[in-house]
């Protein structure tokens, strides 16, 4: 059925496309109408049924949401932060409880008390600020953090004269296609989103791929809460974004470029807005691009709360206005993507190195890093720093060097770093100076590196509580396609929350299944990955959990992660 779906959608295409025009249904009230929603339907040749399943599932257009005024943060930086509690006190001296919602993240883990208002983000502010915002006198959310390199200077340096852009790009259009991708391969750039999968290897496939019709898509659905490095680049530095979609589409033969911003992000969509008007402006986008037979359009899609659409699969599902739920692979996205066609999918970090690559030369950026992880890295350091921020490091930069020379050490007591998202791995501070930040350090060391998000927790949050945040998270984020993430999630929940709260312990056995369950049967990385932070949690913190399983066993057969 979703095939058929995506051919339906894929009849109009990006041009008038089924996902906006829902979210336009939903800007009058905050949800679409059943009336609405049919009338739609009819004229996509789609059931009601399938696109109310698309509303219903969204933070910003399902009916649960109706009428809500002010979204407060529920990320897990602002949670071990504790400021959300005294900051929904605040805002309910001037708006109604009932009109306050939530969302997940707003990218302001380096203040944390970030609540999204009119439109606008906000985060770190007192409670006179607080009353201005909500009478509208203040309606700047703009913050500030620290941005620096230790090492190469690759997405921190300023982006150059357009002059300089424009004749490189002039003479990638007389490059042949397999020249540029021999020197992507060659620069072993790898997927810079969680995964690690490398791009050359996907754009190969894409250009190899049957049909005159391809996609580049660039996921910036950045839901992992801690996580602000691609914000940063889509505030600060969009052009290396846009630059570098332009360049993987001229590589793979793509027409259009469509970037996924989360709507928890404002500023990102606004920016990338102007910055793709700038990018026409200069026949740099559009129809033969400065002269040539090159056409590529970019299409800027805000969404619409859902951490799944991290997920490709479940991305592309929404792009085509079906509920987003998570495909079954093969066939993967490279030969059947984005509306049934070869669509290359890539997050913002990875798409915004291709320039570098390109000018320097793909030998120039595997010589930065460390073995087969290449090049630099962004890592974000939430407000347990005494100097939090977005930092550039050479991929194998000791991860002590980047807690203690970049972030200046912690701003509270903290017992354990949680890096690389909800999906993470959850690093004991005693284990800090045992890592590199590289992909096989963290997985030999039985962690994740991710997308290199840091979330201190700190010495005096109960492990369990924040292990029970992360099995809540995953049940409300879940797309609910497999039955491991939909149910398992809800179990783990109940389970950690019952030990805390009733007189109640749980089975190790019990518990160790459930997460081998979710790990070997979950369709994509939500359920398959949250067993991982979990297994730390119970390998390095069994003296604070052992209190809540039965016979004081946190786990009766340990595993290695």
């Amino acid at each position: 059925m979703s095939k058929n779906l995506s051919h339906l959608s894929g009849r109009k295409g990006l041009t008038d496309n089924l996902f906006e025009r829902i979210g336009e249904l939903a800007a009058k009230t905050g949800s679409p109408s059943k009336e609405d929603l049919t009338k739609l339907a009819e004229e996509f040749l789609i059931r009601p049924a399938s696109l109310y399943g698309t509303a219903s599932f969204y933070d910003f257009t399902r009916p649960e949401n109706k009428g809500k005024k002010v979204y407060v943060c529920n990320g897990s930086s602002c949670l071990v932060a504790g400021t959300q509690d005294e900051l929904k006190k605040s805002i309910g001296t001037h708006i109604d409880t009932t009109e306050i919602g939530e969302m997940c993240c707003l990218g302001r883990c380096h203040e944390n008390g970030a609540f999204h208002y009119e439109g606008h983000n906000y985060s770190g502010k007192s409670a006179a600020q607080l009353a201005g915002i909500i009478e509208r006198e203040i309606q700047d959310g703009t913050d500030t953090y620290t941005v620096e390199a230790m090492g190469a200077e690759i997405l921190t340096t300023p982006f150059p004269a357009w002059e300089e852009v424009t004749a490189q790009l002039r003479n990638l259009l007389q490059t042949p296609r397999e020249t540029i991708l021999d020197s992507i391969r060659q620069s072993g750039l790898r997927g810079r989103g969680g995964a690690g999968f490398p791009i050359g290897i996907k754009m190969q496939t894409c250009l190899e791929a049957a049909g005159d019709l391809k996609f580049v898509v660039c996921n910036a659905d950045e839901g992992d809460p801690g996580s602000f490095s691609d914000r940063y680049i889509l505030e600060q530095r969009p052009e290396w974004l846009l630059i570098g979609m332009l360049i993987a589409g001229y590589t793979i033969g793509a027409q259009a470029g469509v970037v996924y911003v989360r709507a928890e992000y404002p500023a990102s969509i606004q920016t990338i807005r102007k910055t793709i008007a700038i990018l026409e402006a200069k026949n740099l986008a559009g129809q033969h691009i400065l002269g040539s037979d090159f056409h590529f359009q970019f299409k800027l899609i805000e969404a619409k709360g859902a951490y799944v659409c991290g997920e490709e699969t479940a991305l592309l599902a929404s792009i085509e206005g079906q509920r987003p739920e998570v495909r079954v692979r093969p066939p993967f996205p490279a030969t059947e993507g984005l509306f049934g066609k070869p669509t290359l999918v890539n997050n913002v970090e990875t798409l915004a190195n291709l320039y570098y690559i390109l000018t320097h030369g793909g030998d120039a950026f595997a010589k930065l890093g460390r073995g087969r992880s290449t090049g630099t890295k962004l890592v974000s350091l939430d407000s347990s720093f005494r100097r939090p921020g977005v930092y550039e490091v050479d991929m194998g930069t000791p991860l002590q060097d980047v807690v203690e020379k970049l972030g200046q050490g912690f701003s509270r007591p903290t017992k354990a770093l949680h890096i690389g998202g909800p999906l993470g791995g959850l690093v004991p501070v005693h284990k800090i100076a045992d890592l590199t930040l590289d992909f096989e350090s963290f997985a030999q060391q039985g962690f994740l590196l991710g997308h290199a998000s840091v979330v201190g927790v700190p010495e005096d949050y109960p492990m369990v509580a924040y292990l029970e945040h992360l099995f809540e998270f995953t049940a409300h984020e879940s797309c609910g396609k497999c039955f491991p993430c939909r149910l398992g999630s809800v179990r783990g929940q109940e389970l950690l929350h019952k030990a805390q709260h009733e007189d109640y312990t749980i089975d190790p056995e019990l518990f160790h299944d459930l997460l081998t369950t979710m790990e070997k049967g979950s369709l994509c990385a939500l359920g398959g990955g949250i067993p991982l932070p979990m297994r730390n949690a119970l390998a390095y913190f069994q003296d604070e959990l052992r209190a809540y399983f039965k016979e004081n066993q946190p786990v009766s057969t340990p595993k290695k992660v």
